[in-house]
């Protein structure tokens, strides 16, 4: 058979059987006006470099997805593989380093932190959804996903084109979870309310990016709800887990967030996003003790034409006691390094602070400004950004930003699906 042919084949089997291969390529560059030597953005995540081009996020998935009502029973999934300087982020590190609790080395997840990539000090591979997806014919429809997933938590996430912004918020990038292993369920009770629950294991950090390899009896508990209004509108989303921290300590590590969202006009959507936290017993520099960190954001989106929109994030967030938020924080995390220094020449820093920030965005689709008939370029999404971060130390003075309390960020990245 030729190779076209098999293509052809191939790709009807997949049609035929409700498969979706696709993926995306993500990628940008930022400016900062404080010129660091070292080139990180300090706390900032994701568009973490300076003045670097960085290749962000190329996805590939496979998918079947399954019926979300009906009579019959459903069977699918998904796999997800990310390669890129945001792998990192993605990746199964909820085991770190080191012990929370005691500060001791750790053996860490053999799920994805070591696919690739060793000599490389920005680029890596991360697997962040693994999993199979049932739909139960039970009264208005039971779906079950068990595997390794994305939170479904919070409002933004860690996929590129799912976020208005090129950048992240603390909120999200410090005060919440990006994945979980383990399994969970929803439900629609009726066109205003539904549920979400389910069991999440792996992770040394009370059941928040965990892999499937240690850490298995660590169990704990997710779960939420969401409200929506009868025209469509408004919405309320409640979301939460709980969790002993370790397989070694019964300490308790847990997690809230609200997300309430409302559409002021069809071009206007205003977005509330508060999430509060805790870890008890986590080893600081002054001994065990009980920690917690919360924040609040808004983002106020607009579209001035079919391609074209605009947007603000403000934030303030709460790390009072220096435990959530370190800068550079891919030097924190150091998942694909035996020593930390590979990523930089010093140790990531974490003190107890209030962060502030303020973006400015637009998401712009040239495509039929620019009359590009491929449907590749008509899937273009570029997204301008001005970022502006400012600290206070909680009790002493802290700069992060390159011996700074502030730094403005300007920057550009461009999505494309497929």
């Amino acid at each position: 058979m030729l190779p076209a042919a098999a293509a052809i084949e191939s790709s009807s089997l997949f049609k035929d059987n409700g498969i979706e291969v696709g993926g995306w390529i993500n990628a940008g560059i930022t400016y900062n006006e404080n010129n660091p030597a070292d080139r990180f953005n300090g706390p900032v995540t994701f568009a973490d470099r300076s003045k670097e081009f960085q290749l962000n996020q190329l996805n590939v998935f496979m998918q079947r997805a399954v019926a979300t009502e009906g009579k019959a029973w459903d069977f699918g999934g998904r796999f997800d593989l990310m390669f890129g300087t945001d792998a990192i982020f993605a990746q199964a590190y909820g085991i770190p380093a080191f012990d929370v609790n005691t500060g001791q080395p750790l053996k860490r997840s053999n799920l994805d932190l070591n696919l690739c990539c060793s000599s490389s000090r920005f680029y890596n591979m991360a697997l962040p959804q693994v999993y199979i997806e049932t739909y139960v014919p039970v009264g208005n429809g039971l779906n079950l996903k068990i595997g390794h997933f994305y939170s479904p938590t919070g409002y933004e996430t860690v996929p590129a084109p799912d976020n208005f912004f090129y950048t992240r918020s603390y909120t999200f990038s410090n005060g919440e979870p990006f994945t979980h292993t383990g399994l969970v369920g929803n439900y629609t009770v009726n066109k205003n309310w539904s549920f979400m629950g389910g069991a999440i294991t792996g992770s040394a950090t009370g059941g928040w990016d965990g892999g499937w390899d240690k850490e298995l009896n660590n169990w704990g508990g997710l779960a939420g709800t969401t409200w929506t209004s009868d025209d469509k509108r408004s919405s309320a989303n409640l979301t939460g887990s709980y969790s002993r921290t370790s397989t070694r300590s019964n300490e308790p590590w847990g997690f809230y967030s609200l997300v309430l969202q409302h559409r002021i006009t069809q071009k206007t959507l205003l977005v509330l996003h508060h999430t509060g936290g805790f870890a008890d017993g986590a080893f600081m520099p002054d001994g065990n003790k009980d920690v917690a960190w919360y924040g609040l954001d808004m983002q106020l989106h607009h579209d001035l034409r079919e391609d074209l929109s605009v947007g603000i994030r403000s934030e303030w967030f709460r790390d009072k006691d220096g435990f959530r938020v370190c800068s550079p924080v891919r030097v924190a995390q150091a998942t694909n390094s035996v020593h930390i220094s590979f990523a930089a020449d010093f140790l990531a820093t974490c003190q107890p602070a209030d962060y502030y920030d303020v973006t400015l965005g637009m998401n712009w689709k040239p495509a039929k400004q620019l009359k590009l008939d491929s449907k590749l370029m008509q899937k273009l999404n570029i997204r301008p950004n001005i970022r502006y971060d400012r600290v206070e130390g909680i009790g002493q003075a802290y700069r992060p930003f390159d011996n700074r309390k502030d730094q403005l960020l300007v920057s550009v990245d461009a999505t494309i699906q497929f």
